[in-house]
């Protein structure tokens, strides 16, 4: 069950991140004496349609290597990088297919990951999202699942995230945060009372640039969550997964 639910948290953000740095909406003109279109992205898909030297192609999205394009006509199909590279834009130059690398890693404005982890001996399941205002400094906000033996617990937060060598291919972080956790008890046989408590939180940890716009990101985080009954407890957590930037 608890793996199941793992996928549902990273195949999205694994299609969304192919999407979202592939997406494309511009027109391009054909200049080799015809482009042929494959009913799928590679060579072992068969060529079903051929489009004319001075067409115009609209491009709809890119799979690696592979462009999904539409004809004047109305066909849609996939057609090799080497070929697009070929074809002129509205100015009437070579089309230039740019490749996101470390620098735009640096750079980066927008991140968005899934991530998993322990959180004081559970499964944490955890989404975020993060906006740069700086090369150095950028803000989160986070939500975890948190899969416990007797009790689940949904877990908001923001931080504030300092990321002292943004050029590094492996760039060290630091953050503090603050948030609420919400805890349920599932099980019958152990009294746990539900509750909703202030957390804090101080983390360290390290993106890893692994090449187009996928990070690898593990961290280390203590909480300090503030309870009702004015018994502060600290919680560690552990957790590692996958990140775009857009």
């Amino acid at each position: 069950m608890r793996t199941k639910v793992l996928l549902l948290f990273f195949i999205p953000l694994l299609l969304a991140g192919t999407a979202m740095a592939a997406r494309h909406s511009e027109k391009v003109q054909v200049s080799d004496p015809y482009m042929e279109l494959h009913t799928g992205p590679g060579r072992n898909y068969p060529v079903f349609f051929v489009i004319e030297r001075g067409e115009w192609v609209k491009i709809l999205k890119r799979k690696t290597r592979w462009f999904k394009v539409r004809a004047a006509a109305g066909k849609e199909g996939w057609v090799a990088r080497e070929q697009m590279e070929r074809t002129l834009t509205i100015w009437g130059k070579k089309m230039h297919l740019k490749e996101a690398t470390q620098h735009d890693f640096s750079q980066r404005r927008w991140e968005l990951g899934a991530l998993y982890g322990d959180f004081d001996g559970a499964d944490a399941i955890s989404m975020y999202g993060a906006y740069g205002f700086s090369r150095n400094l950028s803000a989160e906000l986070s939500v975890a699942q948190v899969l416990g033996d007797f009790s689940d617990s949904l877990l908001i937060s923001i931080d504030i995230l300092a990321q002292p060598f943004p050029d590094w291919r492996l760039s060290p972080f630091f953050t503090l945060g603050t948030g609420i956790i919400n805890s349920n008890s599932r099980n019958s046989l152990v009294q746990t009372a539900d509750s909703t408590d202030q957390i804090s939180y101080a983390g360290l940890g390290a993106r890893i640039y692994l090449g187009r716009r996928f990070i690898f990101r593990g961290e280390y985080r203590n909480y300090v969550i503030f309870t009702s009954r004015n018994d502060n407890k600290e919680i560690n957590e552990w957790n590692a997964g996958l990140a775009f930037f857009f």
